[in-house]
């Protein structure tokens, strides 16, 4: 990770080299919105009346990636290694016919020009760099900002508000309407009254977004620390329903009052989001999202109480194919699934042999499934018995005693006369079993317990 002061420095050296050059440059986007608020900027953008190809010869090193629309990394050294400034020329936008990128871009030398093509005020503002070099404080920054959006009052009334007409930023960029909804929820901003209706009225449109773009904005959402107000505000503009009806299906969907006194399966769920922070595993974030998503299809009201009869085994099938809908990671797959699939066993787990329980130990990234489970009874009953006997259990049973090295594999086996075939693999867990009991702990035992309970090796 470059520091952000490294990358600060960058951008001011390339805006230095434009202004040398006799061209229009500035700070840009979001770089100068988490300035305003007073948050650090993960990277920081250059706008400039400069033309891609006069960009490409000022700079030794350059990546001609998004020319096309008028956008060229610069690279600096940092290390072994390099980052790079994205340095976009002021440019007005054509027709958008495939909801993404423009048919056609036309270069200006107007700044007030180029930020009118941007999606929302708060990001369309401008920041003079050579303000900055004498030096700013919070409080006169915005002195220093060209602004021609209103994106500074914007800022400062908490809204997320479209520049121009709202319906034609998003029929430009559909993926727009997400991140309306993923800024709103970060800042703790409302969307702008007509902005939140064209969402609404478009929302039908998220379908002709590649699967990938919507994921990587959903798992931002989750992964912020603000995932139960995104959620909130993609129910409330229409959007949850085209992307996850699985998910706006959780809403109405009543649950047993003694285990679920908070409500419904859909509170229940914003319950756990509610407690994700920033920073968490994606895997994690879309486990808690997805662990419940079994129970509207598998609701059943009985005379005794409500049931959601194998809604764990439904879930997952459901989660498998919203993951595979959405081109999630083989990786990240397994273990999303896992967390859905083995979310109810803590309830088992005072049962569970030694064995079992050192099995459940065993599972990929195993703190993600104490956490999940912390999350779901806090956002129900708020009983942590379960969690809190698993978690003293793993957290004093020594490595070696959950994993420890096989006793006998299949090499000894064979040299004891065993012939290799699908019979070994029922011998070596049972020889496992018994090791991770404490009933055997050395090879002779081991060998003694196969012949005990499968017979001594058939005679040649």
């Amino acid at each position: 990770m470059v520091p952000a002061a490294v990358q600060f420095e960058a951008a001011l050296q390339v805006i230095a080299r434009l202004h040398a050059e006799g061209y229009e440059a500035y700070l840009a986007g979001g770089c100068v919105r988490d300035l305003l608020l007073g948050c650090e900027p993960s990277d920081y953008d250059v706008a400039t009346s400069a033309t891609p190809d006069i960009v490409l010869d000022l700079f030794p090193r350059t990546f001609a990636v998004g020319a096309h629309f008028g956008v060229v990394l610069v690279a600096h050294d940092h290390g072994d290694s390099y980052f790079t400034t994205e340095v976009a020329t002021f440019r007005s936008d054509g027709a958008y016919s495939d909801g993404r990128h423009p048919d056609a871009v036309r270069y200006t030398l107007s700044a007030e020009e180029d930020v009118q093509r941007r999606d929302f005020s708060l990001n369309g503002l401008l920041l003079d760099p050579t303000t900055i070099a004498a030096g700013f404080s919070a409080k006169s920054l915005p002195h220093a900002v060209l602004d021609h959006v209103g994106g500074v009052a914007d800022l400062q009334a908490g809204i997320v508000r479209a520049i121009g007409r709202a319906e034609e930023r998003f029929e430009e960029d559909h993926l727009r309407m997400l991140r309306a909804v993923r800024f709103a929820a970060r800042f703790g901003f409302e969307i702008e009254p007509a902005t939140k209706q064209a969402i609404r009225a478009l929302a039908c449109k998220i379908s002709a977004v590649s699967r990938e773009r919507v994921r990587d904005e959903l798992t931002k959402m989750l992964t912020e620390g603000h995932a139960l107000r995104a959620f909130e505000l993609l129910d409330e503009t229409n959007l949850l329903a085209e992307i996850l009806p699985e998910i706006s299906k959780m809403k109405g969907v009543a649950q047993p009052p003694q285990y679920h006194p908070e409500g419904d399966v859909w509170v229940h769920t914003l319950g756990l989001l509610a407690q994700l922070d920033a920073g968490c595993p994606a895997t994690l974030a879309w486990g808690a999202l997805l662990h419940d998503v079994g129970k509207p299809p598998t609701f059943q009201r009985g005379p005794d109480r409500i049931r959601f009869n194998g809604h764990v085994e439904v879930g997952v099938a459901m989660a498998a194919e919203i993951l595979r809908r959405f081109r999630f990671s083989n990786d990240d797959t397994r273990q999303i699934l896992d967390l859905v699939h083995n979310h109810m066993r803590f309830a088992d787990a005072h049962h569970m042999k030694a064995s079992t329980l050192k099995r459940f130990f065993r599972l990929p990234c195993f703190a993600e499934h104490l956490a999940l489970h912390r999350m779901d009874c806090l956002a129900g009953s708020g009983n942590l018995d379960h969690w809190e006997y698993v978690r003293e259990r793993w957290q004093a049973m020594p490595e070696d005693t959950v994993r420890p090295q096989p006793l006998i594999t299949g090499r000894e086996l064979i040299a004891a006369g065993y012939k290799p075939g699908a019979a070994f693999k029922p011998m070596l867990r049972a020889v496992e079993d018994a090791q991770l009991e404490g009933v055997i702990a050395t090879s002779i035992e081991a060998m003694a317990l196969v012949t005990e309970k499968f017979g001594p090796p058939a005679q040649a």
